[in-house]
């Protein structure tokens, strides 16, 4: 009888086009990667990093062949060796008899089928070894941190270089073996060795031997997996106290048990082998060993460990966990960089405005008025000149020196926005060879404003200027060459061709609208060509055709303003442009411009990052940095945990030609060390070679501040028990003037002079409260000190009244009602008030806050104003000034001082206090005293009712609000008031003195 085919054989011309079509994707596909590589390598050779290419590619390149081989070996070999044991008798049964139809089709082809069955684990395996190529290059290049773990004594290199790595291979191992063991009992049962049905042995000798070797060979990969997770442990959360790392059940029951079960492991192993092949033959013994591996993972690694932490660690975890406690604390703080910290007690109990505010030299002249968020919009309508022209959602601060003194200013670069091009403007020609480039830096001081509220711009202007007190006459910080070819602003597509066939040829690139006092350039607008070193040369066909079949644009080939001197610009954000060139750093979100020696540097912040340090604190980057302004001109990080990082290199982007150059910042980081030798030893620039003219404008990165201040929040607690209890931890406010957000207030910029600081420095600011509370609890700072990074941190008292963000703002905008009743006035149905960043100021043993109050009108095209200062001092409370300026609003404050020293409390109600050299109004019927009113009280019992006070007004603002959160609080503030107040008024003999005003049943909003 005949037998049939158990499935249709293909036609001759269905196989042809099957084999034309795989053809035909396979080509596409290798000439897309072929573009890909080929362009890269242009690119990282304009860029003179071809050693970064041609390394990760090569690296890449080697894991993937040397993973694919080693996995389709053990894979395919298996399979092989599992065909080759088949028995060569197979006893009749209807199972048998089912097989026999696949083992025809199979069998003729069976080396094939192996080979692709091998062949494609092999691709998948080595298409997950190449994306370990960091992995690789560290396990390769790494060094020594000089750090022992504190419990097994390793240097902490192990953990950071060599571990991540060993980890990974032993899970291509395990799944090695599993695949083999899965695809050899699949060849067995098919060929016969293994069978469920007819008389005698289920499972040939040749078979069992084979496959207990493989069971074999995974339980002596547990066994190295045990041990690898005994030093692993030293990463691993630790529920019990909140912190990473091995705590005492961990050390003191399952180390051991880890250690036990490795053991275990071996004699398992070697009991599979022994009692399969050599002594009984069968699988009985083996099978009960592996039941008592099972049985002793269970018992050994996971009750007594549950045992000891429930009974022994968790009625006593604060004395039990305190070492281990104390490990994460050290380890934290010393791979986060916070071990740098300079803390200091700062009392702030002056709540009364001194009078050297009047005369201070290095904290209120450099107070910043200038919101570089807000202010944003007024740079563009201002300073915009035409439509592409952007400045960002977002400015900059940096500082400069100017006639000998050093201040801080908003920056703003006028970038090309090809979004905003018109139709007409948009077309390719246009788009890519016309509008390449912007122009110019525009800066103004921080701290002033003119014009009605405009800022004072010192540089960057185009055009003439009209009004001298509007702007500088000149400009003050000039640049040789303003032109921006790189810059925030360019998308991956947003490419550029430049360079004409000729000197002789006109310019096409639009540079700038031309002025009538001499400027370059015929008529009312300014042409340039490129002259850079920057870009990729397109000049020959081979390169246009090149660049036509990657960018999919047939222009590369058909137009004319592709020439022989054409280049091509293109990766021209200054961040991915590092990140491209650096793959291995992690970037700071906001890259920021300065000029150095006349041209426009990018600067960017890099950051050398690792996730197993021992004990240490893991964090996701993504969720630590974002605030307020992220996605607000500052670029969002990607969710990276990470529990060490430093601010490794300091990364520069020449705006015109897009020179990339990294500098080495932190000399002593092991990992950067070994990025350097993975690419050569050359591709970090020594510390030594930064100019100083380009370190003057380095600044604390703003993510790694971030960062180190959330840590700081509990890290801060060094002592075990303290930081177990969490009584002393911190939190980040949320937004002052929109708590409600969820937002977090971001950290802010200042050109200022902190308690202990021996003159004013260029730092990153913070305000932090206790966990829970909305007082004030502390100011932390970031800043560089000779060139080295230092963070300080100002501790206030713990039962500070002081206020925090939050609390100011609202006491602020509510307290006093001639300031309600002021802000109501500039913002209407036309025009709408917003707030710039708040300032916390420690000043004279006490703090004074600044928030800068702008208006912006409803009309269309209308920008931020700065029409009034917000000021306190003290608790953000009791003296509050709406002024003018900075100027009116200390000499506001000063006054308020005075009159509190002479016995008179500062005004709370309608009334603002007279101007110097003036009397008072006489007070209104309603207010003149009778006879038999008391005279107000004085000392601390006047403090003491000035606080109920505040406290009664506080209650009405809450009740206003409808925050019934808010309203508690007030009540129990105002019922702690009460309670002062009566204490003070019985230690003053409780004669003659008044009773402390009475909240009303129904306050109204306006007090």
């Amino acid at each position: 009888m005949r037998s049939s085919s158990p499935l249709p054989r293909m036609s001759r011309r269905g196989r042809v086009t099957i084999g034309v079509l795989i053809g035909v994707f396979v080509l596409f596909t290798l000439l897309g990667w072929g573009v890909q590589a080929w362009t890269d390598w242009l690119w990282f050779s304009e860029v003179d990093y071809t050693e970064v290419f041609r390394g990760v590619l090569v690296t890449r390149l080697l894991l993937f062949l040397a993973a694919g081989l080693a996995m389709a070996a053990i894979v395919g070999g298996n399979l092989w060796l599992a065909q080759r044991l088949r028995p060569r008798m197979r006893p009749h049964s209807p199972e048998q008899a089912t097989l026999e139809r696949y083992r025809m089709l199979l069998g003729p082809r069976l080396g094939l089928w192996i080979t692709a069955a091998a062949a494609i684990v092999g691709l998948f395996a080595g298409l997950s070894a190449q994306s370990r190529w960091n992995q690789w290059l560290l396990f390769l290049h790494g060094g020594n941190f000089g750090v022992d773990d504190p419990e097994f004594g390793v240097d902490v290199g192990f953990y950071v270089f060599q571990l991540p790595f060993w980890r990974f291979l032993l899970g291509l191992g395990f799944t090695s073996v599993v695949l083999a063991l899965i695809g050899a009992l699949a060849v067995h049962y098919l060929f016969g060795g293994v069978r469920l049905q007819g008389v005698g042995d289920r499972m040939s000798n040749a078979a069992r031997a084979h496959l207990s070797t493989l069971v074999a060979v995974f339980v002596l990969l547990k066994a190295v997996a045990y041990v690898l997770d005994r030093r692993a442990m030293l990463l691993e959360y630790n529920d019990g106290v909140n912190v990473y790392g091995a705590g005492y059940a961990d050390i003191n029951a399952l180390l051991p048990a880890k250690e036990i079960l490795a053991y275990i492991s071996v004699v398992v192993a070697i009991a599979i082998i022994v009692f399969s092949n050599a002594w009984m033959r069968n699988l009985v013994w083996p099978g009960i060993s592996l039941a008592l591996l099972g049985v002793s993972a269970v018992a050994i690694g996971g009750i007594y460990p549950w045992a000891v932490q429930t009974f022994e660690v968790k009625p006593s975890a604060r004395d039990k966990e305190a070492p281990y406690i104390q490990r994460s604390i050290d380890a934290t703080r010393a791979s986060f960089g916070l071990d740098i910290t300079q803390s200091s007690a700062y009392s702030a109990n002056n709540l009364n405005p001194p009078e050297s505010l009047a005369t201070d030299t290095s904290v209120v002249p450099n107070v910043r008025l200038l919101d570089p968020q807000l202010v944003s919009e007024t740079y563009t309508q201002l300073q915009q000149v035409r439509g592409f022209y952007d400045f960002g959602p977002k400015l900059d601060i940096d500082r400069y020196t100017l006639n000998g003194a050093t201040q801080d200013y908003v920056v703003g670069v006028r970038e090309i926005n090809y979004g905003e091009l018109t139709a007409q403007q948009s077309n390719w020609i246009n788009r890519h060879t016309v509008y390449t480039h912007g122009y110019g830096v525009v800066a103004a001081p921080a701290n002033r404003v003119v014009c009605g509220g405009q800022p004072f711009f010192v540089s960057g202007s185009l055009g003439e200027r009209t009004q001298e007190s509007c702007a500088s006459a000149t400009d003050l910080i000039p640049a040789s060459q303003p032109r921006i070819y790189y810059g925030e602003r360019m998308a991956t597509g947003d490419y550029a061709i430049v360079g004409r066939p000729n000197a002789d040829a006109n310019p096409a690139e639009f540079d700038r609208p031309a002025g009538e006092s001499g400027e370059d350039g015929e008529g009312p607008e300014s042409y340039y060509t490129y002259t850079g070193s920057g870009g990729v040369e397109i000049g020959s066909f081979t390169r246009r055709l090149l660049y036509a079949i990657k960018e999919q644009e047939a222009n590369f080939l058909l137009s004319e303003a592709v020439n022989d001197n054409s280049k091509l610009l293109y990766v021209r954000n200054p961040r991915d442009r590092v990140e491209k060139v650096a793959p291995f750093l992690t970037l700071d979100g906001d890259p920021y411009p300065a000029l150095v020696d006349g041209r426009v540097q990018w600067i960017v912040d890099g950051y050398t990052t690792a996730a197993t340090y021992p004990y240490a604190e893991r964090v996701n980057l993504q969720q630590e940095t974002t605030d307020e302004l992220t996605g607000r001109g500052t670029i969002q990080l990607a969710r990276e945990n990470v529990n060490y990082i430093r601010n490794s290199v300091k990364a520069t982007v020449d705006a015109y030609d897009g020179t990339v150059v990294l500098y080495e910042f932190d000399e002593n980081d092991p990992v950067l060390k070994a990025w350097n030798k993975a690419f050569g030893g050359d591709l970090i620039k020594p510390r030594a070679e930064i100019p100083p003219a380009l370190a003057d404008h380095f600044r604390y990165p703003a993510d790694l501040f971030k960062v180190q201040r959330n840590l700081l929040t509990r890290f801060h607690v060094t002592n075990p028990g303290d930081f177990y209890s969490g009584q002393d931890f911190w939190q980040v406010p949320n937004v002052p003037d929109a708590p409600d957000s969820g937002q977090k207030q971001p950290p802010y910029y200042l050109y200022t002079r902190f308690p202990g600081q021996d003159a004013p420095r260029f730092q990153l600011t913070s305000a932090v409260t206790p966990n829970g509370r909305q007082n004030l609890a502390a100011l932390i700072s970031g800043s560089y000190q000779d060139g080295r990074p230092t963070l300080q941190v100002l501790e206030l008292p713990d039962q500070t009244a002081i206020s925090g963000p939050v609390q100011v703002h609202q006491r602020m905008t509510n307290t006093n009602a001639t300031i309600r009743q002021q802000l109501n006035l500039l913002s209407s149905n036309q025009a709408q008030v917003q707030y710039g960043n708040l300032l916390s100021l420690p000043f004279g043993n006490g703090m004074l806050y600044v928030e800068p109050v702008y208006v912006k009108s409803n009309q269309q095209d209308a920008y931020p104003l700065l029409q009034k200062v917000l000021m306190s001092y003290g608790d953000g409370g009791s003296y509050v000034v709406l002024a003018d300026n900075v100027a009116d609003g200390i000499k506001q404050l000063v006054e308020q001082g005075k009159q509190a020293a002479a016995g008179n409390p500062p005004p709370t109600g309608g009334e603002e206090p007279p101007p110097e050299g003036e009397e008072p109004p006489p007070p209104s019927p309603s207010a003149t005293p009778s006879p038999g009113d008391a005279p107000p009280p004085t000392g601390e019992l006047g403090a003491a009712a000035e606080r109920v006070r505040a406290a009664i007004t506080e209650v009405r603002a809450a009740q206003a609000s409808g925050d019934f959160e808010r309203y508690g609080r007030a009540l129990a503030a105002l019922d702690e008031a009460l309670t002062a107040f009566q204490q003070a008024q019985q230690a003053s003999g409780g004669n003659g003195t008044p009773n402390p005003p009475a909240p009303s049943g129904s306050p109204s909003p306006t007090g």
